[in-house]
């Protein structure tokens, strides 16, 4: 910083200067003494003048190093110029320094998840094609084996892959759509019987085919939330129940309420879940341990079924016992509807 540009920033103390000498100079001036009046006004005057650029040129010094290593620091890359920024001189000083410190701690947290988020969707997309590749790979194994193969054996097979690689398609869109959701939901009164009874239509064909036998109360319960995003929720939920449950096994669908809110419980009779797992069920490209190797997964359905129920102001939570039992638990807030004035 030169000494100019310092002045010039002193420019209303300078002004502030100049008035107060006029005031000044004009009570002497008034003196009956002329002679004396003038004298006094010259003297003021060059002393004050005097005082003033001493303090000027001793203020410019001493804030010189401040602002010369405040100016070094701007050549200085982007990553080491918060540890370069120089000490404060005034309090003022210290206040800028301590909110670009806030704004630079600020900044690294934002670029920090924002890096995360990175590498989180670029092991997804990863994850994706390998899962997406299978169903591929197993079309291709059917067409090239189709000979003496009937048309609705391979029709049926085909259909089956062609329903995994949408799946996989529609769990890619969803977590595309994770971060924009408060753009893309409306929320209204949704019959939850008829979303289960969807769910199990979609899949009725894994239902037969592992003879899994369903059963649900006839209670019929309604909730707030959006119809779109909550049926892909219980569609998860299903599509977990069916992986884990083996052959001829059950999975049951019932209703609870209270005071506080509603529940809607779909329970299988699988593999279960370790204990040491249950509390990492809904972390991201989580796979529980048991039949790992058997049942391929992204792990990815329960993190996005958590993530969007939190995001509809529901929650999910699961109950597990290792080899007899899951229950995936759905829980709704109540909220007074017109629906619950007139009962």
């Amino acid at each position: 910083m030169t000494l100019l540009a310092y002045i010039k920033d002193k420019r209303y103390f300078i002004i502030f200067y100049m008035v107060l000498m006029l005031f000044v100079s004009l009570i002497m001036f008034m003196n009956e003494d002329q002679n004396l009046a003038r004298q006094n006004m010259l003297y003021t005057n060059i002393v004050c003048f005097f005082i003033v650029c001493i303090y000027i040129i001793i203020g410019y010094f001493y804030h010189y190093k401040f602002y010369q290593e405040l100016k070094n620091s701007l050549h200085i890359q982007k990553d080491e110029i918060f540890l370069s920024l120089p000490k404060s001189k005034r309090y003022v000083q210290k206040l800028y320094l301590n909110q670009i410190e806030e704004v630079h701690v600020s900044y690294t947290k934002q670029l920090q998840k924002l890096h995360e988020e990175k590498l989180d969707h670029q092991d997804f997309i990863v994850s994706w094609i390998h899962e997406v590749k299978l169903p591929i790979a197993a079309s291709y194994l059917l067409m090239e084996n189709s000979t003496g193969k009937s048309v609705d054996y391979m029709v049926d097979k085909l259909e089956d892959e062609i329903q995994k690689m949408e799946n996989y398609v529609q769990q890619a869109l969803y977590y595309s759509r994770i971060d924009s959701f408060s753009k893309d939901y409306f929320i209204s009164e949704v019959f939850l019987n008829q979303v289960i009874k969807e769910s199990v239509k979609k899949y009725a064909k894994l239902f037969i085919g592992k003879k899994i036998h369903f059963e649900m109360n006839d209670k019929q319960i309604y909730v707030h939330s959006d119809s779109k995003w909550l049926s892909y929720v219980v569609d998860q939920i299903m599509v977990n129940a069916l992986k884990y449950t083996m052959d001829n096994g059950q999975i049951y669908c019932y209703f609870e309420e209270d005071d506080k809110e509603k529940r809607v419980i779909i329970e299988d009779t699988g593999v279960g879940i370790k204990q040491e797992d249950l509390d990492r069920v809904f972390e991201k490209g989580f796979t529980s341990s048991v039949l790992r190797n058997q049942a391929k997964s992204t792990g990815m359905g329960l993190y996005l079924a958590k993530q969007m129920t939190r995001k509809l102001n529901h929650d999910i939570t699961i109950e597990s016992k290792e080899g007899r039992y899951t229950k995936a638990i759905l829980h709704f807030p109540k909220y007074h509807t017109y629906r619950d004035l007139e009962i």
